[in-house]
């Protein structure tokens, strides 16, 4: 019999479906979540959660620590960057230590550039770190900045590497400038953002499922 698990993100949702320790991923747009409802999820995290049938919410820190845990220890700090918020846990001698989360500074980035993607029909596989940096702490402020160089001339795919690599820097020292810095989340496929950030620090990607490893981990059927 199948267990299923829930990362409902702003923009993604991702499933998890465990059944005899073998686990199925997917993903799809949380927009679609509300089509779902044949199936009862174990466990769910995340903000997109009011259409579906959840048995426990967990706090989405709490799944991130869960979902890394065995993997970042005994120190390591992970960063989970997404549409809406940016969060951080960090682990030390094997213990969970420290943690933050930003709703504000960091809101809607992961949904901006996806925006910003599609308005100026740019493909994220095209983009290319750049040196320069948008100094922003915020999506929306960021928006300002591009829509002004792009209508002054500059390249869109330059506009939006600058925007990447802004947010990259924010994250950097959003996690306390970390000598090695470990990625869970969408950004995991972004890879000017991985390669921007890779100039403060050593960055290891984790992938986008962490959170719903983590539910599983917390369900107690961690292998």
């Amino acid at each position: 019999m199948s267990n299923f698990f829930l990362d409902a993100g702003t923009t993604w949702s991702k499933i998890l479906e465990e059944d005899n320790g073998k686990k199925k991923y997917s993903i799809i747009r949380s927009s679609k979540l509300k089509n779902i409802k044949c199936i009862t999820f174990e466990k769910s995290t995340g903000h997109n959660f009011s259409h579906i049938n959840s048995k426990e919410h967990v706090n989405e820190v709490v799944s991130l620590v869960k979902g890394c845990e065995n993997i970042i220890k005994p120190n390591g700090i992970v960063l989970d960057l997404g549409s809406r918020d940016i969060k951080w846990a960090k682990f030390k001698d094997d213990k969970f230590q420290d943690m933050d989360w930003n709703a504000s500074c960091a809101s809607a980035t992961g949904a901006t550039i996806e925006m910003l993607l599609k308005f100026y029909n740019v493909k994220a596989e095209d983009l290319s770190p750049v040196d320069e940096k948008y100094n922003i702490t915020c999506g929306i402020f960021g928006l300002e900045k591009i829509m002004d160089d792009i209508s002054h001339g500059m390249d869109a795919n330059i506009a939006i590497s600058k925007f990447i690599h802004g947010i990259a820097y924010n994250a950097f020292n959003f996690t306390k400038t970390p000598e090695k810095l470990y990625i869970s989340g969408g950004f995991c496929e972004n890879k000017c953002f991985l390669k921007s950030l890779s100039k403060y620090t050593e960055v290891v990607p984790l992938g986008r499922y962490i959170l719903v490893d983590g539910l599983l981990n917390c369900f107690g059927n961690i292998n």
